[in-house]
């Protein structure tokens, strides 16, 4: 059996801080100085918070350039005292050639009563119950204090507190730990590529760094803020054509915008979506299952939903689309008029960042503070994805 590593034993920073930073496990530099981040991923993260404004002192700057090991670690921990930043890693050990499969098995190898979910999908692979003692370890540390933001680096990170690796789909956006292997609920989190994938996948740091500026402003609170949204997801022939004509008379009292979306199936279209403002959409369905059965109850409201989707695109109102592209080729085969389609917040977005993704979802992560709805699909294969993402 492994001995797990004393709570705090092989952390840096207070142990009361408002904002924790999980890793992986240690690496060589880690091994040899015993606090998480101590090598050359350890700086560049230090890099990484700089450009993110996460108000560094001259002092850590310059120790992250010039000084050795072992005065880089102490100006920063002079710092993450200041800053009120703990920093610590799932697994207080270095593996076998830093490999983390090191401390896996296959699910065969294990007990029936094994109930963790596995930290690796390929060739899916289950920690060793030897291993286990050091989520209790995290779990001890994590709560020790009230903390504002757990922000987990990397897919290990991200599997420990909400129980999925799969942190290309859950990086950027917020939410609460749950069904994580070290059953810590409630705790805010926020997942980002571990430091060390910087070097291997050069393109992702500059997402880091807009997850970096993210996390600085939610370290201010502790509670998830999502803001108030009102969208009509089911809606009667009433509800649509009601919806319609406020849209309408809005539009001719004051400045207006519509933003259409459109999701498909099977090469039809399957509902249309309508934002009139940042908190008010509607949502029209056509289709309600996979076996493509209408939504409505009757070929008379179908044809007066249409009607009212038609308004709504061929009206003066601007329209702001996402990849219009995609959506137009559609619209457009249905026989649908789009009037005034004045910007696409893709290539607006690409425009300035040509560096980053420019999918919704990504989008979604960095602008917004809403959860990772790509991962909200009930049935995968039900829709077509924009070629954006």
């Amino acid at each position: 059996m492994t001995t797990c590593s004393v709570p705090f034993a092989h952390t840096a920073g207070p142990h009361d801080a408002r904002c924790i930073m999980i890793g992986e496990a240690w690496g060589e530099q880690e091994d040899q100085y015993g606090v998480p981040f101590a090598g050359a991923s350890g700086r560049e993260f230090a890099r990484m918070l700089i450009e993110s404004g996460w108000d560094i002192d001259d002092l850590l700057a310059h120790a992250v350039a010039q000084l050795s090991t072992h005065d880089f670690l102490a100006a920063r921990e002079e710092w993450l005292q200041r800053a009120s930043v703990l920093l610590t890693n799932v697994f207080a050990l270095r593996p076998t050639n830093n490999n983390l499969a090191y401390l896996c098995t296959a699910r065969s190898d294990l007990p029936t009563s094994y109930a963790l979910p596995p930290i690796r999908s390929e060739n899916p692979r289950y920690v060793k119950e030897d291993y286990l003692p050091h989520l209790q370890r995290l779990r001890t540390e994590v709560e020790h204090g009230p903390r504002n933001l757990a922000l987990a680096l990397g897919g290990t990170a991200c599997w420990s507190l909400v129980g999925s690796h799969a942190i290309g789909r859950l990086r950027g956006a917020v939410s609460t730990a749950r069904g994580g292997p070290s059953a810590l609920t409630g705790i805010k989190v926020l997942p980002t590529y571990h430091p060390a994938a910087i070097f291997r996948a050069w393109q992702w740091r500059v997402i880091v760094l807009a997850d970096l500026i993210k996390a600085k402003r939610e370290t201010a609170f502790a509670e998830v803020r999502r803001p108030a949204r009102s969208v009509i997801v089911n809606p009667s022939i009433e509800d649509v054509e009601a919806w319609t004509d406020a849209t309408m008379l809005r539009a001719e009292n004051e400045h207006a915008f519509l933003a259409p979306d459109i999701e498909t199936m099977n090469g039809q279209i399957r509902c249309i979506g309508f934002a009139r403002s940042r908190s008010e959409a509607l949502v029209i369905p056509f289709i309600k299952d996979l076996r493509g059965t209408s939504y409505w109850e009757d070929e008379d409201h179908e044809l007066r939903a249409w009607e009212c989707v038609r308004a709504l695109l061929a009206s003066d109102i601007p329209k702001i689309f996402q990849n219009g592209v995609f959506d137009l080729q559609y619209l457009i085969r249905a026989g649908l008029r789009v009037a005034h389609a004045q910007h696409d917040t893709m290539l607006l977005h690409h425009a300035l960042y040509p560096e980053l993704q420019k999918g919704l979802g990504f989008l979604g992560s960095v602008y917004t503070n809403e959860p990772a709805w790509k991962t909200m699909r009930l049935h995968k294969g039900e829709e077509e994805l924009k070629r954006d993402e």
